[in-house]
């Protein structure tokens, strides 16, 4: 019993101690960040068929649906191209912001803003993939994806350095941004702007009110009780998003496998066959015709492709064969995006799978950024600066609004 509950009192420690997985949530801000904004800045010229006023699904057509189903969009305010054009340009903004990892925080919860703007607004435009960053853009809210690989990692270093020699530090940019923010969020609120169900937006004040409690904790607090609760409550939603993203992959794999399994093509092993005589999943027809070209080449794919993906979930019990079923699945899924021509369903299913990379190859990945960086800022006759790494037990963040 002492052992048990000495064990129960060490993982409750952990996970209220410390943001767990610093380097995978890291990965996933960047991937989910870096897929989206790659995905707008490829369709604007289009931006307005897509989900704007010259789109096939009209705005009252949007509306009447958003009026069936409640969700989430900021486009149903008004109709007129200046908002649109004002929705859009904050998804670019926010998504290369929470890319860099600037004021992550606050950039986390208008990339969410900004994706379920634009894909709530025309629901028939996506696929798989925009499922995907519709989910994981709201998961996202909830992690302090921030602390290594950003701006915010840099900026906090820097204070913490200032601290030390007794400078003191000041964060105007946190207190202004809050403040416009909340403006938003009144005049949006007081004219019916959010036109959804209470979910969202209730998820918006939320967040805004715990921002500015936590720079009144930051700044006010006379003891450090106060802070040292927020910072275990900010780890323990952490935490549990990491897991909520981590069954949500499982999830995806496991059912997507199953249902494979129950076709008949995927029995006879000639499910991969079909899609690359369609001119849509053709980009490349030279390829796919050398593929399927070897029927024993199809049988192959299409039976490694269901075996990885019902075997995927039950592999997390053994580090090693997760490791290797890891690595198989992000080369499918980079083979998809050449073959199949679909570069961003792959990409947000290789951001997915980031979660589950080891964090001792995601250092080495970073110490080869930083040595890269470093020898082109050597050429250019810059000082580099080493490659930060995550605090074991890190301290709340106490300047300006980010946590």
């Amino acid at each position: 019993m002492n052992r048990f509950t000495l064990s129960v009192s060490a993982a409750i420690a952990r996970v209220t101690e410390s943001a767990l997985g610093p380097y995978q949530s890291a990965m996933i801000r960047i991937g989910f960040s870096a897929t989206w904004l790659l995905f707008l800045l490829r369709e604007f010229i289009h931006r307005g068929e897509l989900y704007g006023p010259d789109s096939p699904w009209g705005w009252e057509l949007a509306r009447q649906l958003i009026d069936t189903n409640g969700a989430f969009t900021l486009l149903l305010w008004s109709d007129g191209r200046g908002w649109f054009e004002a929705v859009y340009g904050l998804a670019l903004l926010s998504s290369a912001a929470l890319l860099v990892g600037w004021r992550t925080r606050t950039m986390s919860v208008l990339f969410m803003v900004g994706v379920l703007s634009l894909q709530n607004r025309s629901v028939f435009m996506g696929d798989g993939g925009d499922n995907v960053v519709h989910l994981m853009a709201i998961y996202l809210v909830f992690t302090r994806c921030g602390r290594v690989w950003s701006l915010d990692a840099r900026r906090e270093r820097r204070a913490a350095e200032a601290r030390a020699r007794g400078e003191r530090v000041t964060d105007a940019v946190g207190p202004v941004l809050w403040g416009v923010l909340g403006f938003a969020l009144v005049v949006l609120t007081a004219t019916g702007g959010f036109h959804s169900a209470w979910t969202v937006p209730a998820l918006l004040w939320a967040v805004w009110s715990c921002l500015g409690l936590w720079w009144v904790v930051g700044r006010r607090a006379r003891s450090a009780e106060p802070r040292i609760l927020l910072d275990v409550i900010g780890n323990i939603l952490h935490n549990s998003a990491l897991v909520v993203i981590m069954a949500e992959a499982c999830l995806i794999y496991a059912t997507a496998g199953w249902y494979k399994v129950q076709g008949s093509r995927w029995q006879d092993g000639t499910a991969v066959y079909y899609p690359l005589q369609l001119d849509y999943f053709s980009p490349w027809p030279l390829l796919g015709d050398l593929l399927t070209s070897s029927g024993t080449m199809v049988l192959l794919v299409t039976y490694g492709t269901v075996i990885v993906q019902v075997a995927f979930p039950f592999t997390l019990f053994n580090r090693r064969v997760k490791n290797v079923l890891l690595a198989v699945m992000m080369l499918e899924h980079a083979a998809i995006a050449v073959i199949l021509g679909l570069p961003f369903f792959s990409l947000a299913m290789i951001a997915t799978d980031a979660v589950f990379l080891p964090t001792s190859f995601l250092r080495r990945l970073g110490r080869w950024a930083a040595r890269a960086r470093a020898r082109l800022f050597s050429r250019e006759g810059r000082a580099t600066v080493p490659e930060p790494r995550a605090p074991e037990n890190p301290r709340p963040s106490h300047v300006g609004f980010e946590a």
